[in-house]
């Protein structure tokens, strides 16, 4: 995996008085890593706590707790900031280092100190607004605890103000005042330059969207900076520079996009993934699989597309999907010789693959903004994500069709069905998280604190594995690996907002209605459009964005609403989960502990793949519509 931690770029005969300062650094770093990463770790608890109390009070004592949702709330911030905190700490934002690997040491510890010194510029910029936005949110009073909503807001500019401590703290260890002043020149200079290019940009109009969300950010990408604080700024250039806009509003759209009350499976999916591996679940439910397909070249690339499908939807979130299945199967997969780049490369792709099956929120969002029938919406996804898993599996067999598995015997029965039995309370676990689910016992947010319990239960009762001393370090991760996803999402989240205020919607419907060719090139044309905006947008924004705009005009070519809703969230997942500005991809590498760079070639076969089943949807709208009543 990437980490934002730069090479050590001090020279081999360091003074007495650097290597004092060095080691200062580093203490305080430990010092204030420890008083970060332990509330953190107890918020992950706090989290888990509070919603199962939610779900156990509602369902089984008949008296909802109406403040657990709003504590939920107010803690998931907190963790989302801290956790962010702890990934910069532990250098654990994912960043692309296709190119910065390339160069020499030298100029590489230089490209490490400006990512450092950029990460830091965002963090600065950003304080103040942040401040300003908790001030504000002082005055609002939460409705059932009845506590000021700056016990909430505050999370933010703490927060901010640690990671630029860290900053600080990370550039006094890691550089040389000649790297660190270079870098910081850097910075300064390409910031002031674009502020004195103010009086020129601000005629640009639209024009501006391409400098900065696709200049700015693409030069950050490849330039090694974290990709949240890439797309902090270029949201921040844009905002600030061509607009009149208070830069509180941006904050704000960050809050929203980090603490969305459904993203809080993230964490919890996250932290479920580690126990499973923990308890032995994951081995007993690897050893199952790999029994059964283990001899069959690519056997457990199957699984993978397979368990995606199973589990997705069940959060509503591909990231938290991606954390429930990703750490059960990928360690195994390792073993058997997979590269760690085909395999985020396939998660990545399975993300997008399953992003029509129910109960999605994608969906649930779609029938909500325009109308369309939810029940008809659930019935014609799972169709199109049965379709994608095939062409994906037709890749996975040519790609794995030469492997040689000459070693590996084939299990006999007698063994399958010992580690089925073996098997058996782990490979019920998802059927559980779906039956509590579809029966209304837990949302998709609180649904995962069943899966823990159960967890929980199986891995001391069942399975006797469960390791107390690594509890902590769990918990500790699980909130790093949340926070580094969170951040990216409210970074790019405050990039929707910008393209909303800037009219770009309402020209892109305007131009979609007066295309030729009717039906059939109003949906190419979404095609390209949503893959696009699925890579700067998450679905949710994209579509309470987009729906109202489109789905009248395709009713008005002919198109069948559902089916034009299968094609544009395939369409968008692709754009979501395919390099190098999708979130989804980094999301991807970040719960699969996989560099992006090394991804980003197997993962090209994989999109054709998708793209060719998004064609066979689009072309044939019976797979969509073929089982409505």
């Amino acid at each position: 995996m990437a980490r934002a931690e730069g090479t050590e770029a001090t020279a081999d005969g360091e003074t007495p008085d650097f290597a004092r300062r060095r080691s200062l650094a580093a203490s305080l770093d430990a010092c204030l890593g420890y008083l970060v990463e332990v509330p953190a770790a107890a918020l992950v608890v706090a989290e888990i706590v509070v919603l199962f109390a939610g779900v156990v009070s509602r369902y089984l004592l008949h008296r909802p707790l109406i403040w657990s949702d709003e504590l939920a709330s107010i803690l998931f911030l907190w963790l989302a900031m801290l956790g962010a905190v702890t990934a910069f700490r532990r250098g654990e934002h994912m960043r692309m280092t296709a190119l910065v690997a390339q160069a020499r040491p030298a100029q590489r510890a230089f490209l490490d100190a400006v990512a450092v010194c950029a990460a830091l510029a965002f963090l600065i910029l950003i304080v103040r607004p942040s401040w300003d936005y908790a001030y504000e949110e002082s005055f609002i009073t939460t409705p059932a605890l009845q506590i000021s909503n700056v016990w909430r807001a505050a999370a933010l500019p703490v927060g901010i103000g640690l990671m630029a401590a860290f900053a600080l703290l990370r550039l006094v260890r890691i550089c040389n005042m000649r790297t660190l002043l270079g870098a910081a020149a850097t910075v300064i200079v390409v910031i002031s330059a674009f502020r004195l290019m103010q009086p020129w940009l601000l005629p640009l109009g639209n024009v501006n969207l391409v400098i900065f969300f696709v200049g700015v950010a693409g030069l950050c990408v490849f330039a090694g900076v974290p990709i949240a604080f890439g797309f902090g700024l270029a949201i921040y250039g844009y905002l600030s520079l061509t607009t009149r806009t208070p830069l509180i509003v941006l904050v704000g759209r960050m809050d929203e996009g980090m603490s969305h009350l459904i993203l809080l499976a993230v964490p919890l999916f996250v932290f479920l993934g580690l126990l499973i591996e923990m308890t032995g679940m994951a081995r007993a439910m690897v050893a199952f699989l790999a029994s059964l397909l283990g001899h069959i070249r690519g056997g457990l690339h199957y699984v993978l597309i397979g368990a995606m499908y199973l589990v997705s939807g069940i959060s509503g979130a591909k990231a938290a999907d991606m954390a429930a299945v990703a750490p059960v199967l990928f360690p195994e997969m390792k073993k058997r010789g997979a590269e760690p780049g085909d395999l985020v490369a396939l998660l990545a792709a399975t993300g997008a693959q399953t992003e029509t099956i129910p109960p999605s929120l994608v969906l649930i969002t779609i029938g909500s903004v325009t109308g369309v029938s939810i029940a008809a919406l659930f019935t014609g996804g799972l169709l199109p994500g049965a379709v994608l898993a095939v062409t994906l599996s037709a890749l996975v067999w040519w790609r794995h069709r030469g492997d040689d598995l000459s070693h590996i015997e084939k299990t006999g029965a007698g063994e399958i069905a010992r580690t089925f039995v073996v098997a058996l309370p782990a490979l019920a676990l998802p059927f559980v998280i779906r039956a509590a689910v579809v029966e209304g016992i837990a949302t998709a947010t609180e649904v995962s604190t069943i899966g823990i319990v159960y967890a929980v239960f199986a891995g001391l009762l069942l399975y006797r594995r469960f390791d107390w001393r690594r509890l902590l370090p769990m918990l500790i991760e699980t909130a790093s690996l949340s926070g580094a996803i969170l951040l990216i999402i409210g970074t790019a989240t405050g990039m929707a907002w910008g393209l909303t205020q800037s009219g770009f919607s309402r020209t892109l419907a305007a131009t979609m209605t007066g295309l030729p060719g009717g039906g059939v090139s109003f949906i190419a044309v979404s095609i390209v459009a949503f893959t696009v905006l699925g890579s700067v947008l998450e679905g949710i924004p994209a579509v309470v964005l987009f729906g109202p705009l489109l789905f009248p005009i395709a009713r008005a070519v002919g198109i069948h609403e559902v089916h034009y809703a299968m094609v544009i969230i395939l369409a968008m997942g692709m754009g979501l989960f395919a390099p190098p500005f999708g979130v989804g991809y980094y999301a991807a590498c970040a719960i699969g502990r996989v560099d992006p760079a090394d991804g980003i070639r197997p993962i090209w076969g994989y999109m054709l793949a998708l793209l060719i089943g998004l064609i066979a949807v689009a072309a044939f709208p019976w797979i969509s519509i073929g089982f409505l009543k």
